[in-house]
């Protein structure tokens, strides 16, 4: 009586060789996703740092310069009847600035939720694909 073959018969060896490729392709594709992510996060640590450098260049200028122009204008007005309103004035633009800076904070951080976009939609098409194959 003969060995009867059950590998070729329930075709086995195709499926192994369907599972290995798939799993092949799966590891090559997360490979992928990794260096997108972690060039993506370079990138995005570079911008973090240059745009804290420039801030705190740009704050401690503005500063320094805003307090100059205030001491100068309130010099010009000091033996006038408008000091006081002056001085005023400038408190007004100086709460003005601030308010600005905040407008801007605000509107950085909310364009930073949008870091690693490319990566998510990777992912997000890579798991539609994955969906679609169950």
């Amino acid at each position: 009586m003969g060995r009867m073959n059950w590998i070729s018969l329930l075709n086995l060896q195709g499926l192994a060789a369907r599972w290995r490729t798939a799993i092949s392709e799966g590891a090559t594709a997360v490979e992928d996703r990794m260096e997108l992510a972690r060039l993506e996060w370079a990138e995005h640590r570079r911008r973090m740092a240059l745009l804290a450098l420039l801030l705190v260049v740009f704050g401690t200028l503005a500063v320094v310069a805003l307090l100059l122009l205030s001491a100068a204008v309130l010099v010009q007005f000091w033996d006038t009847p408008q000091r006081a309103l002056v001085a005023w004035i400038l408190a007004g633009v100086w709460c003005a600035a601030c308010g600005g800076v905040l407008v801007a904070l605000v509107s950085l951080a909310r364009r930073s939720r949008n870091a690693f976009a490319l990566t998510r939609r990777e992912l997000a098409q890579d798991w539609h694909v994955i969906k679609e194959q169950l």
